[in-house]
């Protein structure tokens, strides 16, 4: 059996609602699926001594599980003062904006669709609520408008769909690109090296425990898939959809179809490099 600790990036293990790290509360929706793995992760910031909170994805529209993290918030003593959203895909944004009404909080969002109220998100950006910190950290590749937040008291990072706590995220081609997620992946990289980022809280599945770790083996696996989808095409496979049937036949096939948008944004960054 292989134990977590030698899983990429040490997954702390089963996905539950609670207490992640001192600043940070995780409240699991119920939106489990093979894109999704347990569901959404929303996250809970605070200081502890903070009756004001931030909440990172509030989720699908899902009436009970926005009234669970309006819930968790009270039994903790807690006003939820700003959400944040880290990119707008369904499963993190849907239910952004129910979840304004019941909070009366602002929604802020780098897509100027997304948000409610006049203020967005701008890259280094420092967001303050109730002496709690975030810094915005620009993490393009999934979507165009993916973000991350850096939570330094916590040395802990909110990676959304960047980095996930089980296995690979896909790039949502075309508007996501792979040029950008690879550079992303060397941002937060950066983050682990030079501001001692230690844990990452992942839009979906397990906190993960070593988050230099988690970085290097999605730039490896990276590396890995854009070589056999190149050797690939080298090898007459023309089509999005016969590499995916040749370089990921040992995938689950539900997957297939994110897998092909990972693939259109890996031969594009081959087409711009001139490698096929």
């Amino acid at each position: 059996m292989t134990g977590a600790a030698a899983l990429p990036g040490q997954p702390r293990g089963t996905v539950v609602s609670g207490a992640a790290t001192e600043r940070a509360v995780n409240i699991l929706a119920p939106n489990p699926s093979p894109m999704t793995l347990d569901g959404t992760n929303t996250w809970l910031l605070s200081e502890p001594d903070s009756p004001l909170a931030v909440v990172v994805d509030p989720g699908p529209l899902d009436e009970g599980h926005l009234r669970a993290v309006v819930d968790t918030a009270e039994r903790l003593g807690k006003r939820i003062a700003l959400t944040l959203l880290t990119h707008g895909h369904a499963d993190h944004a849907e239910g952004a904006g129910r979840f304004a009404e019941l909070t009366g909080s602002k929604v802020r969002a780098l897509d100027p669709a997304l948000r409610l109220g006049d203020e967005g998100l701008r890259a280094s950006q420092a967001v303050r609520v109730g002496g709690l910190e975030l810094r915005v950290v620009p993490t393009p590749g999934h979507t165009a408008d993916s973000l991350s937040f850096h939570l330094p008291a916590d040395r802990a990072v909110l990676t959304g769909d960047t980095i996930l706590g089980r296995g690979t995220t896909m790039v949502a081609h075309p508007d996501g690109r792979l040029g950008d997620y690879l550079d992303s992946l060397r941002r937060l990289r950066s983050l682990t090296v030079d501001d001692g980022v230690r844990t990452v809280l992942p839009g979906h599945g397990p906190v993960l425990e070593d988050a230099q770790g988690a970085v290097e083996f999605y730039l490896a696996h990276r590396a890995s898939r854009l070589a056999q989808v190149e050797t690939a095409v080298e090898d007459g496979y023309r089509t999005a959809s016969e590499v995916v049937a040749h370089v990921y036949a040992d995938v689950d096939r539900t997957l297939w179809p994110a897998a092909e948008l990972s693939v259109r944004a890996q031969l594009e960054y081959l087409g711009e490099h001139g490698l096929i």
